[in-house]
């Protein structure tokens, strides 16, 4: 064996990573064909796409196929995880909210409630299982190498209960291109969240490892010390003070499983109604009669964690434009915002009335 090798794996993404370190005794060749050699069930024409979208490269520096590696280079190689084959993928007649499409990237604006990917309990009325439907009869269905059925490939998920913009790849190439952006934190991304309290600041950053809870295998936690889980970070903004809630933009420069939820949980102001990580009872303000019944009628308008992903952007793989695309509150969530509107200014003049 003229390499050594490493697979890094990581069960919530939708990429695998792989990383080849040269060896001395290893002829000069192309770097598409050595790649070939070591890497089962890819194809050249997948690994050629990746390379040309900068999702393989060597010693940290984008080559073109025909590179040919030396000894000691270091090739960090990044695709999407291969599609599970037991599990095909039965079409949905569900209405999607096109945002945009074009031969290379299509634009959904996801419900609340939607699982995004099928798996364990979800194998129907997915957002995958809907694409499927939409692309069938289409003259520019996703092409994608070693992919019979054509399947989209997603290029980043969002929880079932948050609502908003997600971009998907119609080729292996577009999907090489917007993973790399990915990886490189160079996706822009702005999500809407309601949460309890108010921040002390009127707008920060919150840095902590994200990883699996040690106590609780459904949540994720915070680690400080950067003992567990991956590198996170995520910038906040206060949009909107109401006393009791807060309406906040964050702005992610990575993406963690339950990132947003997760980071907000840990400084104190969880997201309202959000049952994993405690948003789902009262934070602030007295447990009175009237007020819980209040916050109750709330979760009712909306009975789900108070996300939006409102803003998405991306450099086109073809052209190279960057795109951007913006996408308004849904009824349920904005209902809710009004409700606490209404709420907290009756509040206030009840309290200057009285001070009359």
């Amino acid at each position: 064996m003229n390499y050594s090798s490493s697979k890094l794996v990581d069960r919530n993404s939708l990429y695998e990573e792989h990383q080849f370190v040269v060896e001395n005794k290893q002829s000069i060749r192309r770097l598409d064909k050595y790649l070939m050699q070591r890497m089962a069930n890819t194809s050249r024409s997948r690994i050629q796409n990746a390379i040309k979208a900068g999702a393989i490269v060597v010693n940290d520096e984008e080559v073109k196929p025909n590179y040919r590696v030396r000894p000691g280079d270091v090739i960090s190689v990044l695709l999407p995880k291969p599609l599970d084959e037991a599990c095909r993928v039965i079409p949905d007649d569900i209405p999607l909210d096109v945002v945009y499409e074009d031969e290379d990237v299509l634009v959904v604006n996801k419900p609340a409630g939607m699982v995004v990917h099928p798996g364990v309990g979800h194998y129907r009325r997915t957002l995958v299982n809907a694409l499927v439907h939409y692309f069938q009869g289409k003259a520019d269905i996703p092409i994608m190498d070693g992919n019979p059925e054509n399947r989209p490939f997603l290029v980043h998920r969002i929880d079932k209960d948050t609502s908003g913009l997600l971009v998907v790849a119609k080729n292996d190439y577009a999907m090489a291109h917007l993973g790399k952006q990915f990886f490189r934190h160079t996706i822009h991304r702005r999500y809407y969240a309601l949460v309890w309290g108010e921040p002390d600041e009127d707008e920060g950053t919150i840095n902590g490892h994200v990883g699996r809870d040690l106590r609780n295998r459904q949540r994720m936690a915070v680690f400080p010390e950067g003992d567990h889980g991956k590198w996170a970070v995520t910038h906040f903004r206060v949009l909107e003070r109401l006393y009791y809630v807060s309406l906040v933009e964050c702005r992610l420069e990575t993406g963690r499983t339950h990132q947003i939820r997760v980071h907000m949980r840990h400084i104190g102001h969880p997201l309202f109604n959000d049952p994993r990580y405690g948003g789902d009872r009262i934070r602030k303000g007295t447990v009175f009669s009237k007020y819980k019944q209040f916050v109750d009628n709330c979760f009712k308008v909306l009975p789900r964690h108070a996300l939006h992903a409102k803003e998405l952007g991306f450099e086109h793989p073809t052209t190279g434009q960057f795109m951007k695309f913006n996408s308004d509150l849904p009824d349920d969530m904005q209902a809710c915002l009004d409700k606490w509107r209404t709420y907290v200014q009756a509040k206030r003049t009840q309290i200057e009335r009285e001070r009359d």
